[in-house]
This record gives C-alpha cells, sequence and structure tokens, in this order.
C-alpha cells in the first residue's frame, strides 16, 4: 500500500553541488519511502498535457522555427491544478504527469525539423510514416539512453548544471511545498508571462532588439556586415540564470565569433565576387545582409563544427558506453556488480526486457523501411543500420549537450545525418526522390531519437532529485511518445493543407527548409558546402586541444546571435549575500578560472575552465607556486604543488617528496 509523505521536504544542500568523499545525496522523496506515482489521475493528466502541447508546439514551431520545451509550463499547470483541487501529496505524481506530457516537444522537434521538407519538395507524406517514425524514434531515444542513465544523474552529480532539470524541479518543489515560495514562483511566473504577453501581443516594444533600430546600426550592417541582436523574452533571460555564466559565456564566444569576426571578414574579401556561390544561393556576398551570410554560409562552419564536437564526445564517451554496455552484459547474464544499487530510486527497467523491447523495435522499423518507404531488401538494410549506429552514438552526445547548456543542437546533428545518409544510399544506387524520402524519413527517426535522448535525461535527473522511482518514469514515457507521434502526425497533415509549406501565407519552417536544400543536391547532384563543414570541424578540434568545450562554442555558432546575448545578460553572478563567507584567495590563478568554489567552507577543485590540458595547468600551476613561494605564502605555494596529489606521493617534478613543503629549497627540484 502506498503512503503519502506527510509533508514535503526541501531539496537537500547538497543537490547542485559535487558530493564530498563518501557523502551521499538523499532525495526529497528517499528510498524508503513508498510515494504515490502512477495514479489514474497523473496518467490520464499526463496523456492530456501531451495531446495539447503536441498541438501547439506543432503550430509554433513551424510557424517560428523554435520549439518550446514543455517540462516547466506542464509542470507549473500540474502543481496549480493540485493546489486549487486541493491535492496532498503530489510530488510524485506530477513527476509523473510531467514526464508522459514533456514527450509532445521531444516529437514534435523530430518531426518538424524533418518531415515537413517532404513537402516542401514536392513529395508526398502518408499520416503513417509521419506516425511511425515520431514513434520508432522516440522509442529507441528512450531505450537507449537507460543504459546511461546512472552515468548522467548519479555519477555527475553536480557536475553538469541540468538547467531545464533545475528549473522544473524548483518548479515542482516549490509549488508542493506552498507557503512563500509557492507565493514567489507564482508572482515570478505572473510578472514573466504578462512580460512576454505585451511584447506579444501589444507590440509595446521589439521582442528583438538590433542595433539597426539606430541610424548608424543600420549603416554599419550594410557597410561593414556589422550588427548585435538580443531577444528581450523573460524565457531567454531566465534560461542564462540557470545555464550560468561559464557555459553562457561560451556559447556566446562562439556567437560572437561568428557574427563580428566571420561574418565581416568573408565580406570584406568578397568586393570582387562576380558570381554566386551556394545552393540556391542567387545574391553576391556584398549585396547580402548579415543574416543572409549567417543562413547561407556561417552557419554552415556551426554544423561542421556541431559534428566534430560529436564525434569528439563520442570518443571521449567511450569508456562510459563500453561501461554501460558491460553492465549490461553482466545483468544479462543474471549478474550483480559489487556495491550495485538495487533501492527503489535506483531501479530501471531489467536489462533482459530493454533488449528485447530494443531489438523488437529495430526489427519493426526495419519492416517500416522495408514496405513503407523502400522497395529493396538491399537498401532497407543500409537504412536501419544508418539509423541504429547514429542514434547510438549521438545518444550520449545529445544527453551531455541537455546536461550542460539545456540545448540539443538535434538539427545540426540531423542534418549531418541526411547528409551522411544520401552519401550512403547514392554510393548504394539509391537516387531521386525514391532517395530523398528514404534520407528524409531517416532523418525524421533520428531525429526523433537524438531529441528524445536529450529531453528524457532531463526528466531522469528530475526524477532522481525528487526520488520517483526511475522504471516507472521510463515505462510510462513510451505511453506518451505514442500519444504525441499520433497527435503530431495529425496536426502535421491538418497544418499542411490549411497553411502549406511552400508559397504566399505558407509556415515557415525554416529547419525543414534547410534540410530540403542540403539534400536535394545531394540527390540530384549539385554544390555542398564541404569546405565549410571542414572548417568547422577544424576549429572544432583546435577548441578541443586548449580546453575550450568545443560543443557549447558551436552551439553558439549555430544558434541565431539574438538567441544567444540575453543568456549571458541572465548569466552574470548574483551578489554575495552577507552572510555567505567569503573563499580564501589562492593568488592570481581565480581570476582567470582555474579554481571554482565548492561548498560554503571554501574547497577547491580543479575545473581549468579556460585550459584542460594537463601541460598548461601543470606550467600555470608551477608558475604560481613559485610566485607565491617568492612572496613569502608557503601554506597557498604548498597547495599549488600538491593539487591532486595522494599523500605521501606529492610531486614537483619528477621526484616525489615526502612531507611538507620547504619553501625555496624545494622549488629547485622543478
Amino acid at each position: 500500500m502506498e503512503q503519502e509523505p506527510k509533508q514535503p521536504a526541501s531539496l537537500p544542500d547538497n543537490a547542485y553541488r559535487e558530493l564530498a568523499p563518501g557523502e551521499k545525496y538523499s532525495p526529497v522523496m528517499p528510498a524508503s519511502s513508498k510515494p504515490k506515482e502512477v495514479t489514474v489521475y497523473s496518467v490520464v493528466f499526463g496523456i492530456v498535457m501531451a495531446i495539447v502541447f503536441s498541438a501547439a508546439a506543432a503550430y509554433l514551431g513551424l510557424r517560428v522555427g523554435q520549439v518550446f520545451e514543455a517540462a516547466i509550463p506542464i509542470a507549473i499547470i500540474a502543481v496549480g491544478v493540485g493546489n486549487l483541487t486541493g491535492r496532498s501529496g503530489m510530488l510524485g505524481q506530477n513527476v509523473i504527469i510531467q514526464s508522459i506530457g514533456s514527450s509532445s516537444g521531444v516529437i514534435v522537434a523530430g518531426a518538424i525539423f524533418t518531415l515537413p521538407a517532404l513537402y516542401i519538395l514536392g513529395l508526398e507524406a502518408h499520416f503513417y510514416q509521419i506516425f511511425l517514425s515520431s514513434l520508432f524514434g522516440g522509442l529507441l531515444g528512450i531505450l537507449l539512453l537507460i543504459p546511461f542513465r546512472k552515468y548522467f544523474v548519479k555519477d555527475m552529480h553536480g557536475k553538469y548544471p541540468f538547467p531545464e532539470a533545475t528549473a522544473t524541479t524548483e518548479v515542482l518543489v516549490s509549488g508542493e511545498k506552498k507557503g512563500d515560495q509557492a507565493k514567489l514562483l507564482a508572482c515570478s511566473g505572473l510578472i514573466g508571462g504578462l512580460y512576454d504577453f505585451a511584447v506579444g501581443t501589444f507590440g509595446w516594444w521589439t521582442e528583438n532588439v538590433s542595433t539597426r533600430l539606430a541610424e548608424w546600426g543600420t549603416l554599419l550592417a550594410d557597410k561593414a556586415k556589422l550588427v548585435f541582436k538580443v531577444n528581450t523574452g523573460a524565457a531567454v533571460l531566465g534560461l542564462g540564470y540557470i545555464v550560468g555564466l561559464r557555459y553562457a559565456a561560451y556559447i556566446c564566444a562562439g556567437s560572437f565569433t561568428v557574427w563580428f569576426v566571420l561574418i565581416p571578414f568573408i565580406s570584406h574579401f568578397a568586393d570582387g565576387q562576380t558570381v554566386a556561390v551556394g545552393e540556391g544561393v542567387t545574391a553576391l556576398l556584398r549585396d547580402m545582409s548579415p543574416e543572409e551570410i549567417f543562413r547561407n554560409y556561417a552557419r554552415h562552419i556551426g554544423i561542421g563544427g556541431i559534428a566534430m564536437a560529436g564525434v569528439v564526445g563520442i570518443i571521449r564517451s567511450s569508456k562510459i558506453i563500453r561501461q554501460a554496455l558491460s553492465l549490461a552484459v553482466t545483468e544479462l547474464r543474471g549478474r550483480q556488480t559489487p556495491g550495485q544499487e538495487t533501492g527503489r530510486t535506483q531501479r530501471d527497467l531489467p536489462m533482459k526486457l530493454i533488449l528485447a523491447l530494443l531489438i523488437a523495435t529495430l526489427l519493426t522499423t526495419f519492416v517500416f523501411f522495408r514496405f513503407g518507404v523502400l522497395d529493396n531488401w538491399f537498401h532497407s538494410v543500409i537504412a536501419i543500420l544508418i539509423v541504429f549506429v547514429i542514434s547510438f552514438l549521438f545518444t550520449t552526445v545529445a544527453a551531455n549537450a541537455i546536461a550542460i547548456v539545456g540545448t540539443n543542437p538535434v538539427s545540426g546533428m540531423t542534418l549531418m545525418t541526411l547528409i551522411l545518409s544520401s552519401l550512403v544510399l547514392v554510393s548504394a544506387g539509391l537516387t531521386g526522390t525514391g532517395g530523398m524520402t528514404a534520407a528524409m524519413i531517416i532523418g525524421g527517426v533520428v531525429c526523433t531519437a537524438l531529441s528524445m535522448a536529450g529531453a528524457f535525461i532531463t526528466d531522469l535527473k528530475i526524477g532522481y532529485w525528487l526520488g520517483t522511482t526511475p522504471a516507472k518514469q521510463e515505462g510510462w514515457k513510451f505511453l506518451g511518445t505514442a500519444v504525441s507521434a499520433a497527435t503530431v502526425a495529425g496536426v502535421l497533415m491538418i497544418l499542411n493543407q490549411t497553411y502549406g509549406f511552400v508559397g504566399e501565407g505558407a509556415l515557415v519552417a525554416p529547419q525543414a527548409n534547410a534540410m530540403a536544400a542540403v539534400i536535394k543536391p545531394l540527390m540530384e547532384g549539385g554544390a555542398t558546402p564541404w569546405m565549410l563543414y571542414l572548417a568547422g570541424a577544424a576549429l572544432a578540434l583546435i577548441l578541443t586541444m586548449i580546453g575550450v568545450p568545443a560543443l557549447a562554442f558551436a552551439l553558439g555558432m549555430f544558434i541565431p546571435l539574438e538567441l544567444n546575448t540575453p543568456l549571458l545578460i541572465g548569466g552574470q553572478p548574483q551578489p554575495r549575500r552577507a552572510h555567505e563567507p567569503r573563499a580564501p584567495r589562492t593568488g592570481n590563478a581565480d581570476r582567470f578560472g582555474f579554481y571554482r568554489r565548492r561548498g560554503a567552507d571554501g574547497r577547491r577543485e580543479r575545473a581549468a575552465a579556460l585550459f584542460r590540458s594537463r601541460l598548461v595547468r601543470l606550467v600555470v600551476e608551477r608558475v604560481e607556486g613559485c610566485r607565491m613561494a617568492r612572496r613569502g605564502n608557503v601554506r597557498v605555494a604548498d597547495r599549488l604543488f600538491r593539487q591532486g596529489q595522494p599523500a605521501g606521493q606529492r610531486r614537483i617534478g619528477p621526484e616525489p617528496l615526502r612531507g611538507p613543503f620547504r619553501g625555496p629549497a624545494s622549488l629547485r627540484r622543478l
């Protein structure tokens, strides 16, 4: 018999920070409790939210090109309805409602980014094709992510910001507690809602503020191709606060590099251009606006950077992948790893069931490709292999992107999937309209899988913080996926008949138009910006070598400027409260971001925010240690020299030191 908690508790103090050695995290609903989670109310409410938000997100996404994540508004609605109806002990049920309902935005992104391209190319898309591609993609994303849940959610506790999961968790906890925190939540939501309503409805001021508003700004944009934009929406500013200054700075650095360096540079050397370059490009570079240069040229560099960052992420995640596979094999053999947690809050679906569902999903997807898309067994085998390999490899990349910046570069990764699948299919003899249809369906399945993987890690992180049973989240996520896929398929066909995607008054669908523009020359012969892709890939490698997160930087290059600058504004550090202790200084290393505070006691760990290279970090620490030692600050110098070394094996240079640091005499060993 399930028990309701007597009163909701707050998130523990160690919810958002890294755990000290031997420290454990205890969720709001501990493993020993039996909260209500799956009920008729939570399931029905979640299904209704999935239907409503699938339809709304599909229309808005095709109209403005941006798909909003439904997790936060669904959480707010669930909390509000629970409070209005006087229900208690709703925390576990609200998590299930949010988990089922949030499938809407995920499935929508996978569908509208790719499948409208079929209509744009003059091809036909049937209901069953849209429904099944969305359904199978969502199922693959869930099944491929589950083995990685423990790593991203538990093992990396406090190391990833998880911005959207943080916001949703705070909504659920604050709403459940009612009182002052609920009032603060309601007031902040009301202010943000009224603000966005005034901007969007009455147009009291423009949503996107640009330097073009001034005469000098227009002149600067026309002559020097320099323009600055910022979105004034409350949601984007709030996202910057959650992401934090560090990652916001990386994203904006990529965006500023494109808009303030690459675009003027490209335009400056295009004065002598006499022929338009690029697929579908008719204007010369000198006649283009900065936005057109970004859309036709510079953005492709970001796509190449995202793809290479994904490859680097896969290589770096190889150990994680091996561990997940090893754990899966161990469980399949009926064994249990030493120290494996079996408590309620760490209980996933059985690995045997996951494997069986994965095989069944792949087989049904293959049947769908053979009889619903392609007429050739060989081409169907190629299609299913492309879907499985890319989905499996990029699952960790999508989850990592969501964990870091709250944004999944699914459109960029899907675009690279389309390019790769088109090249493979063309080499296999499949071209023309059949090849374009197959490539777009493959892209739709992969796009949905990656979108689901990124969003589902958010749901699981919320459940981890609050103490929900992971197996219940995973099982009922399948239902939300099926409902959202059916809704999106119907809405997409209705919107095509009502508005269309080509011609005057048609829906914009920018991602689908980009996909159509890329795939047509590949299948029918044409120009593909390989040099721009390679330039982005090379830049990502350089960034990786110097320790800058290439994925965050490349995301900034791909996402429009007006959506990146608010992150930097919202991510500004908050002033220290009077009661908060000030951590001790350790020299100039703090100014350059080599160390970060952890906890109220001022303990530090090496963050290497700017330089992750072991060699660079070693040199900096040694130089800083020498400087502090010369100034007589032996204690700080000792800490710099001994940072991260095991007791009794402190190294200064090649030989181990035993005992405490002894000042300048020890420095001669450098």
